[in-house]
């Protein structure tokens, strides 16, 4: 992907590989003793959400990343698959990087009691992930698996809850969570080159921000107006580090009075760097990457039938 990869005060900001969006949705089986709503707890490797997923008989943690378009895989782990290669098609990262695209088909992916089958997957190394965090990562579950799926993600309480929506929907099947709509916000969003992608306020101009949980920290592009800053407390500078050698400036701050519907958020911790690279192929430069330190602050769910995110009050 476009997108600074895992961006935390340790590991700051990995440069994320430009993955190709998939072109179609997986061949999904749910099997028979999937309940309505399928919770599922999660562990975390700092900021990072690992659930436990077979792929064929190869098990192990998947980081949930929503900022991902499918499926990628650790290239470690599935070096004896066969591989295509793409010269033709680049990944990029914050650096200027150019890398061919590799990407693989798996037979089967198994999370709790759904099953995925013939799933393409792109093959990334991602050992300097798993050096940062101290734990084996086979990979990734990116937006592209969960298209027919209700999401909910409750951080304080470390659970994934899971709908599989069917072709002819239900209401009565969707998650108990929901049924009370006076406890949550509920917003639009738009899903662009697999990226959840949903509009904000500050200082009374709306912003287009990218909801993803593959990162561990809020960035915000430095290129936007001088009246956004104003609401930006700048404390220190810091380096975004790549998978280069090099890196990336940015300033580290708090955002204060971004607005999402009626709910305000003051000192919101962000990065202010130049997002350029995060364009999306057939729109403009998003404005900015909502990550672990918004996504926390509230239990929040995610329809990707209906296009609805839903933040807990």
């Amino acid at each position: 992907m476009c997108l600074p990869f895992f961006n935390s005060s340790k590991w700051v900001n990995q440069a994320r590989i430009g993955f190709e969006v998939p072109k179609k949705e997986w061949n999904f089986l749910p099997e028979n003793d999937c309940d309505s709503v399928v919770v599922i707890p999660f562990s975390r490797a700092g900021n990072l959400i690992l659930l436990p997923a077979t792929i064929d008989s190869v098990k192990g943690n998947f980081i949930l990343d929503t900022g991902a378009p499918g499926l990628v895989l650790n290239f470690t782990y599935f070096r004896n698959y066969p591989i295509s290669t793409h010269s033709d098609e680049k990944a990029a990262g914050l650096e200027s990087m150019n890398l061919d695209r590799q990407t693989t088909l798996i037979g089967q992916l198994q999370l709790d009691c759904f099953t995925f089958r013939n799933v393409d997957a792109d093959l990334v190394n991602l050992g300097h992930l798993e050096n940062a965090k101290s734990v084996k990562i086979l990979g990734l579950l990116g937006v592209n698996l969960f298209k027919r799926f209700e999401m909910i993600i409750d951080y304080e309480n470390n659970l994934l809850y899971l709908q599989h929506i069917p072709k002819k929907k239900s209401k009565k099947g969707y998650s108990s969570l929901l049924l009370e709509s006076s406890g949550f916000q509920t917003l639009n969003f738009d899903l662009i080159d697999n990226k959840i992608i949903t509009r904000m306020w500050v200082a009374g101009k709306k912003l287009r921000f990218i909801l993803d949980s593959g990162a561990e920290s809020n960035l915000l592009d430095s290129r936007l107006p001088n009246v956004i800053f104003e609401n930006v407390q700048v404390s220190r500078r810091v380096k975004l580090l790549g998978t280069g050698t090099g890196g990336v400036d940015a300033l580290a701050g708090n955002l204060d009075s971004l607005k999402v519907g009626d709910m305000i958020f003051d000192g919101l911790p962000v990065l202010v760097t130049n997002l350029e690279k995060s364009c999306l192929s057939y729109v403009n430069c998003t404005d900015g990457i909502l990550g672990f330190d918004f996504l926390s602050l509230h239990k929040i769910g995610f329809n990707f039938v209906d296009r609805k995110i839903y933040i807990w009050k």
